[in-house]
């Protein structure tokens, strides 16, 4: 008989595990808090009251908006394994929703703004733009464009085991020595660039982890051919989560939705049964040969009892992981001007409430939204909302703000970066609608709950983290705090988790099915001889030393040739051709 196997929680992770395990002839159940959608922290929502038009059409909202870099490979192997019916009947896959953006905009509060490319050159305007980088007025020195420079390098040359133990000691921001520095390298290099990863805070995450994602974002970028990052073509719902579900019920997957766990309990030394509560308040009794917590960390916390850690002391860590949870959600402002902005993200560098934004519609061809909202929108601006604990220019933190507030100060630092030198890029007049994340509760009862916060990464953190099997025989673990690879709270980290956890299940059961593949983090070929020199010294005690410094020297002294050279021509032209003319036209 197949193996029963009940999921708790309904997000990537949940559905990931469903995936695999369906596949390999086991019966699975998926229980999940959400009486609406699927997917978790992923999905995207009907907003209310948007269906002016058509009744059955609203404008889409979200939690935060996704992207998926080019590193990801485990998210992405899955999607390539989803059915889609494509736009002319024929059948394809949820992958082939994913498109590449091309450049990234940096946003300064009143300061012109630095467009980058984010691929590997493959145009001559891809061209064009790389040198004006080169060139562009950062307001950074010599020095620290030298320091940074020779910091990463220093990352490429380590050997994993040095980063496993001696970086994941380090935050980044004092890696990258952020108080040394000026305010701008501070907002451009340290802070900025790990906006672009969410899940992560500069003072916070450990060197190890966001030093690894981010020479994975530099690996792709210097890779021809390979796109650094990529969006949906349409909403998560319509053209990702939704086929998803669809494909898991054809393969025998029930959904049970509006349904809560409230515990986890403990019989002859293994889990005997699940007590789950619907969305009426009443209790039920789930057993199953296996249980999957899938649950966010800040929930499978409660559920974690003095009865299970007397099976598995590991389940503490857990516990432990719990308070690094950050408010990082969404605000959308559904616009009556077609404003693409850049064809990409846009990162406010230096805004209060660390915003990153990007304009969706330019992503999604053929999309019917004219005949949604008003009939009036013709773009849609998604926020991600990262600094909830620091003060705006109204003089609030972002979590006791109501939501009208959050609205207007979102806003205003959105306008304060992007409409500079007289250039108007957004205007109030705009906006038709908006809306915010529904899991921050506007009630002032209420204002500091967040329903679905998202662990950040911090220094010291993985000997809290656990394996995806525990010393409960029946019991296994699949969430972003799970120890991965990628070792960051996104959606690649909970696919990986997943799949570890599907292993351990087909180890438990002896199962002859194949297992999930799991890669690691890319390392170039090119660089490994020089992170087997650090290993020997590694081995020995001895700190990392820069090697081939005459190469790391010749290219720091092509680059400072090159800005002093050429940078105020090149910057003026750059700001010219990139920016906004005063009458809103790009």
């Amino acid at each position: 008989m197949a193996k029963r196997v009940a999921v708790l929680g309904g997000g990537v992770a949940g559905m990931s595990v469903a995936h695999e395990l369906v596949e390999r002839g086991f019966a699975v159940d998926i229980f999940d808090r959400h009486h609406l959608y699927v997917g978790g922290k992923a999905r995207s929502v009907e907003v209310h009251e948007t269906n002016q038009i058509h009744s059955g059409k609203y404008l889409p909202g979200e939690h935060g908006f996704r992207f998926f870099p080019g590193f990801y490979r485990h998210v992405t192997d899955t999607m390539s394994r989803i059915p889609f019916r494509r736009a002319d009947g024929s059948m394809g896959t949820v992958f082939e929703n994913l498109t590449p953006t091309n450049r990234v905009l940096v946003a300064r509060t009143g300061r012109q703004s630095l467009t980058a490319i984010v691929n590997f050159p493959s145009s001559l305007d891809d061209l064009r733009v790389l040198f004006s980088d080169l060139t562009a007025d950062t307001g950074l020195t010599d020095e620290e464009m030298r320091f940074f420079t020779k910091r990463v390098w220093q990352l490429m040359t380590s050997c994993r085991e040095r980063r496993a133990d001696e970086y994941e000691r380090i935050a980044w921001w004092d890696y990258l020595q952020a108080d040394r520095f000026s305010d701008s390298y501070r907002a451009l290099l340290v802070q900025g660039l790990t906006r672009t990863l969410v899940a992560a805070n500069a003072h916070s995450a450990s060197t190890k982890t966001g030093g690894n994602i981010f020479l994975q974002l530099i690996f792709n970028m210097t890779s021809p051919g390979v796109h650094t990052d990529r969006v949906l073509n349409g909403p998560t719902n319509d053209v990702w989560l939704a086929p998803w579900r669809e494909y898991l019920e054809q393969r025998g997957v029930q959904f049970h939705l509006g349904h809560t766990v409230e515990q986890l309990i403990v019989g002859n030394g293994k889990l005997s049964s699940v007590t789950v509560r619907d969305n009426s308040g009443e209790l039920h009794d789930v057993q199953a040969d296996m249980y999957v917590l899938a649950v966010p960390v800040e929930r499978a916390a409660r559920l974690i009892t003095k009865d299970l850690v007397a099976l598995d002391s590991n389940l503490e860590g857990i516990v432990r992981l719990a308070p690094s949870v950050a408010w990082m959600n969404g605000v959308q402002y559904y616009l009556n001007v077609d404003r693409p902005i850049v064809h990409g993200h846009t990162i406010y560098s230096d805004s209060p409430w660390a915003l990153t934004s990007i304009s969706q519609l330019q992503f999604w061809p053929g999309y019917d939204i004219e005949e949604r909202g008003n009939g009036r929108v013709r773009s849609i601006l998604s926020v991600d909302v990262s600094g909830w604990d620091s003060p705006g220019s109204n003089g609030k933190i972002a979590r006791e703000c109501s939501h009208e507030e959050i609205r207007v100060e979102v806003w205003k630092q959105l306008c304060d970066a992007l409409n500079v030198d007289g250039n108007v890029v957004l205007t109030d007049e705009m906006i038709e609608f908006w809306h915010i994340d529904g899991d921050i509760k506007a009630e002032p009862h209420d204002r500091e709950m967040n329903e679905e916060p998202l662990l950040v990464n911090t220094v010291r953190s993985w000997d809290n983290r656990p394996e995806a099997y525990t010393a409960i025989g029946n019991l296994f673990l699949a969430s972003d705090y799970v120890r991965t690879n990628t070792d960051l709270a996104t959606m690649e980290a909970a696919n990986e988790a997943a799949r570890r956890a599907v292993n351990a299940i087909l180890e438990s059961v002896g199962s002859s099915e194949m297992r999930c593949e799991v890669w690691d983090v890319h390392e170039p070929i090119a660089l490994g001889a020089l992170r087997a020199i650090d290993k020997r010294r590694y081995d020995k005690g001895l700190p990392w030393r820069e090697p081939m410094h005459w190469l790391v020297e010749a290219g720091l002294s092509i680059l400072q040739f090159i800005r002093h050279r050429f940078g105020r021509a090149t910057s003026q032209r750059a700001a010219s051709d990139a920016h906004i003319s005063p009458r809103g036209l790009p």
